[in-house]
């Protein structure tokens, strides 16, 4: 047995190239080639990167991510693999001649999927909003809304009570709606700017705004610019702020 490999991520070529000490814990990083593709790997032990420290985990993911981001500088095209994949040999196969026989067996796939993203990156969208704002022009705008908060101001403390919770569920209802509204304007904007779109989880904020959405988009580099001009058109309406990142490695599609 010779150990095993960790794999970062599969791009084009046929040569066996050295990229220097750049991995986790500062491991050589090369190419294992076989066709025409190349598997980007370092020598490891048989098993998982595992830790009690968080810090170290977020150290090594944080490493993952370099090493495939400067494959993708390097070599264009890459295909990222999730972290922690690692291929082990066998009694009679080596690691290395493991990623080859995986490299052919699968060889019609990978050629199609670099084949796919070829000149195209990943960025990522938010869309959050502030509730207080949207909340306020609701009252504003809203007549049902807007009769309700005149009439409390004019109720008895019993009933003003009664009034504030009748204009609290109305309140929800409405902005649970505006929220379903913005979501389809939004997504719908967005998405005739990109090639393919994935919704992913909303993340929760440490302020009080809320993130409405959380969007992976595949497309040409050269197209992004489109694609900041839609997103900073949301960005200056009122209570709305956009956080747009990338380009990535395409680690949603792949």
């Amino acid at each position: 047995m010779d150990g095993a490999r960790y794999i970062y991520c599969i791009t084009g070529g046929n040569e066996k190239i050295a990229l220097g000490n750049i991995g986790i814990d500062d491991n050589e990083v090369y190419t294992i080639p076989c066709q025409d593709l190349c598997a980007v790997v370092h020598n490891c032990p048989a098993e998982p990167y595992t830790s009690e420290d968080n810090e170290v985990m977020q150290t090594w993911v944080m490493k993952h991510q370099k090493v495939v981001d400067i494959a993708m500088e390097k070599f264009g095209t890459v295909l990222p693999l999730g972290f922690d994949t690692i291929i082990k040999g066998e009694e009679d196969i080596p690691s290395d001649e493991n990623i080859k026989k995986w490299l052919n067996d699968d060889y019609e796939n990978l050629r199609q999927k670099l084949a796919k993203f070829k000149d195209r990156a990943e960025y990522g969208v938010q869309i959050i909003w502030d509730p207080k704002v949207i909340g306020k022009k609701l009252i504003e705008n809203n007549q049902e809304i807007k009769n309700l908060n005149e009439e409390l101001k004019s109720k008895s403390k019993g009933l003003a009570y009664m009034y504030k919770q009748k204009l609290e569920n109305l309140l929800k209802k409405e902005m649970e709606a505006e929220a379903e509204r913005y979501f389809k304007d939004f997504y719908e904007r967005i998405k005739r700017c990109v090639d393919d779109i994935k919704v992913e989880k909303t993340k929760k904020l440490d302020d009080d705004k809320q993130m409405l959405l959380n969007l992976s988009c595949l497309l040409f580099k050269e197209k992004s610019k489109v694609l900041g001009e839609e997103l900073e058109a949301i960005n200056n309406m009122e209570g709305f702020l956009v956080r747009f990142t990338g380009p990535w490695p395409p680690y949603s599609f792949v």
